[in-house]
């Protein structure tokens, strides 16, 4: 099949000098989409489909292949991007929580992230949800504050939905052990199953197709999801439009009556910002030839319209994704990924407490 492929970007490589044309960027070239979680998660997942439909969109049609590279909480594909794949347009990252770790620790990346090239953004509704076996029962999601001995299952400490879980929690004053170390999205989620661990959050694409059914069946149930933020209102994320699970500041004013507030607000707000708006980032390696940024930018804003792709996508994920993508795309990520110094240090300090 590589050989088939190389004689066919061969074959194209000479029609176009035959012709005398410009060829496109991608003309006689291949494609890597890298991942940095494991095969069969939720960002793997949407990396595939989007795989199979971009091509056609891309002038050139250069073929596209799949690679993962999971380790250290996603942290080891992001590093690869910036510091060993070719900048030259041949590897794009589909990274889900770069943002938040980068804002995080800095001190981690030898490469700037912020000097990546951005292809598109999606934005998160990460939904929050919990085993109905919970002592003294689960029946509502306001039962959260009355749960017993609650598990919570995460990725890491640093981690923006292992961040959003505890601080969201902390906030309602429930009472929680917090289990780190798993290796990604699907071993957390088979944990919950297994019953392994009581409380968990995951993105619409993969709540859709392995919670909800445990939800019809009674086994677990929705407690909130993260809402979009924009540094002053909320918003609802388009995978949440026609749903009736609350986002977080809802659910916390039914039960406390009030708005949240305070420094864990704060922080949350900090990740709905940086990591809602910004959940799975499609990147570039610094200084990738624009041409090569301005093909993949049109491409999925193209893939996003393809009803063929939105077909695929409701029936293997309920929905597709929620591409953002545009010319000012850089400016708008590098902007998001500052925060105050104050802010980072509360967040350092209450990331350490977790271990």
């Amino acid at each position: 099949m590589l050989a088939r492929s190389g004689l066919i970007i061969t074959a194209l490589a000479f029609l176009y000098t035959d012709a005398g044309a410009q060829p496109p960027f991608y003309a006689a070239k291949q494609l890597t989409i890298l991942v940095n979680y494991d095969a069969g998660g939720p960002t793997d997942l949407e990396a595939r489909l989007l795989s199979r439909h971009l091509g056609r969109h891309i002038a050139g049609n250069p073929h596209i292949t799949v690679q993962n590279m999971a380790g250290s909480a996603g942290l080891i594909g992001i590093k690869y991007l910036g510091q060993v794949a070719p900048h030259d347009g041949t590897v794009l990252g589909y990274f889900t929580g770069a943002m938040q770790r980068y804002v995080s620790n800095p001190e981690r990346f030898n490469v700037d992230f912020g000097t990546y090239e951005f292809v598109a953004v999606v934005p998160s509704g990460r939904i929050h949800f919990m085993r109905t076996d919970v002592r003294p029962g689960i029946k509502t999601a306001t039962d959260v504050v009355k749960g017993e001995n609650i598990m919570v299952g995460g990725l890491g400490p640093q981690q923006p939905k292992d961040m959003a879980m505890r601080l969201t929690l902390d906030m309602l004053g429930v009472r929680y052990t917090y289990v780190t170390g798993y290796n990604s999205s699907i071993e957390g989620m088979n944990a919950i199953l297994r019953g392994e661990v009581s409380y968990y959050a995951e993105s619409p694409t993969l709540y859709k197709t392995k919670v909800e059914p445990a939800v019809k069946a009674g086994t677990l149930i929705p407690v909130f999801y993260d809402p979009g933020f924009d540094g002053k209102n909320f918003s609802v994320p388009a995978p949440m439009k026609d749903s009736t699970i609350l986002p977080f500041h809802e659910l916390y004013k039914s039960i406390k009556g009030t708005m949240p507030s305070g420094q864990l607000w704060e922080l949350y707000k900090s990740i709905l910002l940086v990591n809602g708006t910004m959940y799975r980032t499609l990147a570039l390696p610094p200084g990738t030839p624009k041409d090569a940024v301005n093909a993949l930018r049109d491409a999925v804003a193209k893939v996003a319209a393809d009803k063929s792709y939105n077909d695929e996508a409701l029936k293997l994920m309920g929905d597709a994704p929620e591409y953002v993508t545009n010319s000012t795309l850089n400016d708008e990520v590098r902007a998001a990924l500052t925060i105050s110094p104050e802010l980072k240090a509360f967040m350092d300090a209450y990331g350490k407490r977790a271990k």
